[in-house]
């Protein structure tokens, strides 16, 4: 097993790398917004987060939610491993049910204090781009994977699901936040099949209606359903402010020591109470 996993997390950082340098280059070709500060120091503190967060992960669950899937499996726990249905459909309802999860998580990172406090380190970001996907605190990334370990046991998902959605919720995250131009008529069909940068970009708006708005990362289907969406920002895309109200620290919001303190530094509670200027 422990080969296998080795072999897919081989695959799945040569797609994060495909993926991350395709967006990269679109951006520098073809962006959307002109970027409020140099990139060099913004991308080193984001990228350097993406490093830590991964040594941490590696080093509290070596075989990755791969492996949990495979114990699940071995084990005959979840929903999934208790029912007989074609395998092709357990794939596609565990990928679909597992997005359905961490838009619900995403929604449950707004809604309660504590859990913004780690949350608010991605919105404080004062410019949204391709490594703005990446950047996430320590400590959310490891609540989110005990929610995630949580809904693969239940769900009785197959490891090959679970890498199909990795796979594409890494891609979709570095897609979704990319500061990249896309034709309008593209974009206004692309987001009925996947979170566009346009339709998430909404959610970065330091304005509180719209940071509580376009949970999605992957399927946009959640925010219609739930009553979440919003199709434009207020200001415009070009005219919106990136990040949050109460954080305009350039140069504070740059440093990766600063990111992993801010979660019990900040005064902040919770994206639902701040009150608009």
């Amino acid at each position: 097993m422990a080969t296998q996993i080795e072999s897919v997390e081989s695959i799945r950082l040569i797609i994060f790398i495909a993926v991350f340098a395709v967006m990269a280059l679109w951006e520098f070709l073809a962006p959307r917004r002109p970027l409020s500060s140099s990139k060099a120091p913004r991308w080193g503190s984001n990228l350097g987060l993406v490093v830590l967060n991964n040594v941490m992960l590696r080093l509290i669950v070596p075989l990755g939610m791969v492996g949990v899937a495979y114990v699940a499996q071995a084990s005959g726990w979840g929903l999934f491993n208790a029912v007989e249905a074609p395998y092709w459909l357990e794939v596609l309802f565990s990928v679909i049910l597992l997005d359905l999860v961490i838009y619900l998580q995403h929604v449950t990172f707004h809604l309660v204090p504590l859990l913004w406090r780690f949350h608010l380190v991605h919105h404080a970001d004062l410019d949204i781009d391709v490594t703005t996907g990446l950047r996430f605190h320590t400590i959310e990334i490891l609540i989110s994977l005990g929610i995630k370990a949580a809904a693969i046991v239940l769900l009785g998902v197959p490891p090959v699901a679970v890498v199909t959605f990795e796979v594409l919720l890494n891609s979709t995250a570095m897609f979704n936040h990319s500061n990249i131009q896309l034709p309008l008529g593209i974009d206004a069909v692309l987001r009925w099949l996947v979170v566009t940068p346009d339709m998430h970009r909404v959610h970065h708006s330091w304005h509180k209606r719209e940071t509580n708005s376009n949970y999605g990362f992957n399927l946009p289907w959640w925010d219609r359903l739930f009553r979440t969406y919003r199709d434009q920002p207020q200001d415009g895309h070009l005219g919106m402010t990136i990040g949050l109200k109460q954080i305009r620290d350039e140069q504070r919001a740059e440093r990766l020591h600063w990111m992993l303190a801010l979660p019990f530094v900040s005064k902040s509670t919770n994206a639902t109470e701040r009150k608009e200027d």
